[in-house]
């Protein structure tokens, strides 16, 4: 059975004081939580046709488990900025996930 490289240890990697952010995330009906991980908002800037698009793209990276049982209309506060979840936790195989967002402005309504 292979053994996981001392580097694995994904606790001390997401550390506020290395590369995480902590947020505060609350699932339909439950009770909030706090859960560490690293956010990014990505540019993206495409053309389809004659349309152009220029927004962001959120998304908060996190454990697997620690992302486990949120889904679509959840809610995340992010360094006081609210997000609304848009998918399911992605696992990429490394004990991480990635929750799409996106970012809810003051009075919107709810997706």
């Amino acid at each position: 059975m292979p053994t996981r490289p001392a580097w694995d240890d994904l606790g001390a990697f997401l550390q506020p004081d290395e590369f995480a952010t902590v947020a505060t995330v609350t699932p339909q009906g439950g009770v909030s939580r706090s859960v560490m991980g690293i956010f990014d908002e990505a540019f993206l800037d495409t053309a389809i046709g004659e349309y152009d698009l220029d927004t962001t793209r959120p998304r908060f990276t996190a454990r697997a488990a620690d992302l486990a049982g949120l889904g679509r209309h959840d809610v995340m506060v992010i360094d006081g900025a609210t997000f609304v979840v848009l998918t399911s936790p992605q696992a990429d195989g490394t004990g991480m996930a990635v929750l799409e967002l996106a970012r809810q402005e003051a009075g919107d309504a709810a997706f």
